[in-house]
């Protein structure tokens, strides 16, 4: 393992600590994915230019962006100290596109060797409807998954 990726969650930091200490461990660079919905996406934007409004200037997307990644930085920071070595991707998910396609994506783009991911217990009903991501990422990632179940 060189370069893993775990996907970010602000409700669940335990996936996040195990992949750090993983990482570290085998002296691999984490990537750290902080994943912006379509809709989070929009509402961030709209705030955004209320406020750009009232200064009169204008920000780019990646300023939403790089709010979404702070978190996920402040997280990692307090959680490794100068233990682990990581980077902050900051990504949206693009209007019908699925998370697990953005995921996979990313990790392609980043040359990801594996990758650590939360998920949800569901029913065979639940993931026909809903889907599952952490279903979809095993089936299309090209290297080693592992999955916390929340």
């Amino acid at each position: 393992m060189d370069r893993p990726l775990v996907v970010y969650d602000d409700e669940n930091t335990e996936l996040l600590e195990e992949a750090g200490e993983i990482a570290s461990g085998v002296d691999a660079k984490l990537i750290v994915l902080s994943l912006m919905t379509a809709d989070e996406f929009r509402e961030a934007r709209e705030a955004l230019d209320v406020v750009a409004q009232e200064e009169h200037t204008a920000y780019d997307d990646s300023v939403v962006i790089d709010a979404a990644k702070k978190q996920a930085r402040e997280t990692a920071k307090d959680m490794f100290d100068d233990d682990v070595d990581y980077r902050v991707i900051g990504a949206r998910i693009g209007d019908g596109e699925s998370e697990a396609d953005r995921i996979l994506e990313v990790a392609d783009d980043n040359g990801v060797d594996h990758v650590f991911i939360t998920g949800q217990k569901r029913s065979p009903t639940g993931k026909a409807v809903f889907g599952d991501r952490v279903q979809s990422i095993i089936l299309n990632f090209d290297g080693p998954v592992t999955s916390l179940l929340a």
